[in-house]
């Protein structure tokens, strides 16, 4: 396996972000995994080549956590031009991107099924990103849980030696506390300008779709906040 894509860079904690959480996988979705895999998925042994796998040089888009996959199939069917990579490790949620990409023919995706930390620390070239996308992250809602929550300190800096200058870093919530915490921590880091301003949170760019999830937490009250920071 490769180093880390920036050795001045300190490693981020081990301490997981996130629980294996199965739940169930319909055959199809099994199915997808078994057969759809060798063409969409990646490997988190050997640093990642976007030109080789996509056979083009393009703009790139991680998305950490990408859940069901709904959002991220609809950012690539709406951007064709863009290559994707998705991070997931809940293997329903994989299997049924897969199935979708395969109805749609999405070309421009590329998945790991593995923990996000790992791959931005041993798989990813430096400045390889142009945007970086995380979208509702676990809140480890309870303060004795807050160590768990994938922003911190160590988290913001990985990212900013994976983007490129110009590059964005958008994250969302709809927890009030953590998108307090997230805007304190990336403010605080020297590599990142806030797009919506010193303090502010971002309109919703246009490119970000609303969805099951977060219409879920605004039906329970939860106001979302977008954050969108730029690689300086």
């Amino acid at each position: 396996m490769t180093a880390t894509p920036d050795s001045s860079a300190h490693a981020i904690r081990k301490i997981r972000s996130f629980v294996r959480r199965e739940g169930r996988i319909t055959s199809a979705q099994r199915d997808a995994l078994e057969e759809l895999w060798p063409q969409y998925g990646l490997h988190a042994d050997r640093q990642l080549e976007p030109e080789k796998i996509f056979g083009r040089k393009a703009p790139l888009t991680l998305e950490i956590g990408f859940g069901n996959g709904a959002a991220l199939a609809l950012m690539a069917a709406a951007d064709p031009a863009m290559d994707f990579i998705g991070i997931e490790v809940h293997r329903p949620g994989i299997g049924r991107l897969l199935l979708e990409l395969e109805k749609q023919g999405i070309a421009n995706i590329r998945i790991y099924r593995e923990d996000a930390v790992q791959i931005m620390q041993h798989c990813l070239p430096p400045a390889c990103l142009d945007r970086l996308l995380l979208f509702f992250p676990d809140p480890w809602h309870k303060k004795r849980h807050h160590k768990r929550r994938i922003v911190q300190p160590e988290f913001i800096e990985c990212a900013a030696s994976l983007l490129r200058p110009g590059g964005i870093l958008h994250m969302a919530t709809d927890w009030e506390d953590y998108a307090a915490q997230m805007l304190e921590v990336t403010q605080r880091s020297g590599a990142f300008r806030n797009c919506g301003g010193s303090g502010n949170y971002s309109p919703r760019p246009d490119y970000r779709p609303v969805t099951r999830f977060e219409l879920r937490g605004l039906k329970l009250g939860h106001g979302v906040r977008d954050l969108l920071f730029e690689r300086i």
